[in-house]
């Protein structure tokens, strides 16, 4: 069996499908915990484990003005509580967790796209 890459293929933000732009390059955290390492004084160490969100950096979804889209993913924004959030790749692997939309969405009307970051609570979990 060989590992299978390529772009997400879509991805759903509180029941709204979006198909994400097959150039896109996303960035996958699944979340849980991030370690340190620190030194003690006498040369051993001990591990700092941090909790960290889950997240998907560099999505690039389609748009479309007659569905309202870009006013959908504002309303998310502007609503602040995480959603679900399912994530189909191109394996045809699910991730879901639950998440929110960070930083600004930003829509290209040459391209009919919005550029979107998403971190969530808990794992994104393979289903």
């Amino acid at each position: 069996m060989s590992a299978i890459g390529g772009p997400i293929e879509s991805i759903s933000l509180d029941g709204r499908n979006f198909a994400v732009a097959s150039e896109a390059d996303v960035n996958r955290k699944l979340g849980g915990f991030e370690n340190e390492v620190q030194s003690n004084g006498d040369g051993s160490a001990r591990v700092i484990m941090s909790r960290v969100p889950w997240s998907l950096d560099g999505l690039t979804l389609s748009v479309d003005d007659d569905r309202g889209d870009h006013e959908y993913l504002q309303a998310l924004v502007d609503g602040g509580d995480l959603v679900p959030v399912a994530v189909t790749l191109a394996s045809g692997v699910v991730y879901q967790g639950v998440g929110q939309i960070t930083g600004e969405v930003q829509y290209s009307s040459q391209n009919a796209t919005a550029g979107v970051s998403l971190m969530g609570s808990g794992k994104l979990a393979k289903q």
